[in-house]
């Protein structure tokens, strides 16, 4: 499956700018790679993210829609993916591990917590009555 033009469009001005100033996200986006459940490809995803200790923790809300993001259904299948962030250099890329918080009292503070750097998050879950999963990128070490 093809990234959606949105999505490529963002992708691309990550690259451009080296991770920081993307579009409305401003220094907080990332690009996770995961494979696809269906195709087996490498699927890569721009996600709003904050930061915990070393772990990078993303959201999937899908703008609030009654159903999870594609993403999330290929996390769940193979938790192993590829991160790429800006940093102090320009951007690194590392192998991490999606772990969905299962913890409805730590998946709250987190969603609170990133509904600070995206606002939007907020009226996201007012929209749906789903429980918008939360989900922390933890780095491998390798």
């Amino acid at each position: 499956m093809k990234a959606t033009a949105f999505n490529q469009k963002t992708i691309a001005e990550f690259h451009a700018k080296r991770g920081r100033g993307v579009g409305m996200w401003g220094d907080h986006v990332l690009l996770m790679t995961a494979k696809g459940l269906k195709s087996g490809d490498a699927i890569t995803t721009p996600l709003v993210y904050g930061r915990e200790g070393d772990d990078y923790i993303v959201v999937a809300s899908k703008g609030g829609a009654p159903n999870h993001p594609m993403w999330f259904g290929n996390i769940n299948a193979t938790p192993e993916v590829e991160v790429e962030v800006a940093n102090d250099h320009g951007t690194e890329t590392f192998k991490a591990r999606a772990r969905v918080v299962d913890s409805r009292q730590e998946r709250d503070r987190l969603y609170k917590e990133m509904s600070k750097i995206w606002p939007g998050f907020a009226e996201y879950q007012k929209r749906t009555e789903r429980v918008i999963p939360v989900i922390v990128l933890e780095r491998k070490v390798e």
